[in-house]
């Protein structure tokens, strides 16, 4: 299976840069049966659904932020804080980072002229930077500093960076956003559990690898990134439980249920790291 047999021409002036209101995204649909394709409106989704059929979601909330940074040398870099680790510490990527060695330490600039001074702890896979803080205070100040960090085909801002969230979004970890659920509302969730839809969550964080291209002619040489991945004992109970379909949202609650998947379409309840790599 080659890269190239998954190109298709994408006019750049097609790529919405400011998000619809939620729920009046388009939405494509195919039937199994007939194979016929159909147009929608994701509001129209409740129309797909019936009782019986579980819906899980992807609860993880994007906590990356993208902030000025300034490296001991007094040159500028941008800093994207991944993740946090333990009270006092942030996983980040940082530019030009290979003159970034353990003990050094990095400035990162907030608003109103606030600078906030971490220390080097660790270096992880590809190059990411453990940066340690003087206390939990000022480690959780930093996750307020920078912007959120969109994907590089957007280059428009957002007035209101919670758009890049979901509704349900809960369990901090991720560098972007889950984006099939960004357009489910809580009103389109109500109506659903009112028809008796279960509706479920499990977590996947997504990893900055999601930025990253293919590198390889043959997508089966690709070496899938990790990302971590919790499926509870409700969410599994319910989903070997389902009188009707069970139907995620997103690849992001695919790759989990597969990675818990045991066998005659049952999961269990786990957590871990995942390099499923669905092609």
């Amino acid at each position: 299976m080659l890269l190239d047999d998954f190109d298709y021409d994408l006019p750049p002036h097609l790529v919405a840069q400011t998000p619809r209101p939620r729920g009046e995204a388009r939405l494509m649909t195919l039937t199994n049966e007939s194979e016929q394709f159909g147009h929608h409106s994701y509001c129209d989704l409740p129309e797909f659904l019936h009782s019986g059929d579980v819906l899980v979601v992807n609860d993880s909330r994007v906590s990356a932020r993208r902030v000025r940074g300034v490296r001991a040398s007094g040159a500028k870099s941008d800093v994207l804080l991944l993740r946090r680790e333990g009270q006092q510490a942030w996983w980040a990527l940082i530019e030009h980072a290979r003159s970034v060695r353990l003990g050094a330490g990095v400035t990162l600039l907030g608003p109103g002229g606030v600078e906030l001074t971490a220390t080097v702890l660790g270096i992880g896979p590809e190059g990411a930077r453990l940066l340690g803080f003087r206390d939990e205070m000022e480690a959780g100040a930093a996750g307020q500093f920078g912007i959120a960090p969109l994907p590089p085909y957007i280059h428009a801002g957002l007035e209101d960076e919670e758009r890049y969230q979901t509704v349900y979004s809960a369990a901090e970890g991720s560098a972007a956003a889950p984006t099939a659920g960004l357009h489910l509302t809580v009103a389109m969730l109500d109506r659903l559990r009112s028809m008796g839809v279960v509706v479920v969550s499990a977590t996947l964080h997504v990893g900055v690898d999601t930025f990253r291209p293919v590198r390889v002619a043959n997508v089966e040489n690709h070496e899938m990134h990790g990302e971590w991945f919790s499926l509870g004992e409700d969410t599994a109970e319910a989903v070997n439980s389902a009188k009707g379909r069970v139907v995620a949202v997103g690849t992001t609650a695919v790759r989990v249920l597969e990675s818990a998947a045991v066998d005659k379409g049952r999961v269990r309840a786990t957590s871990g790291e995942t390099r499923l790599f669905i092609r």
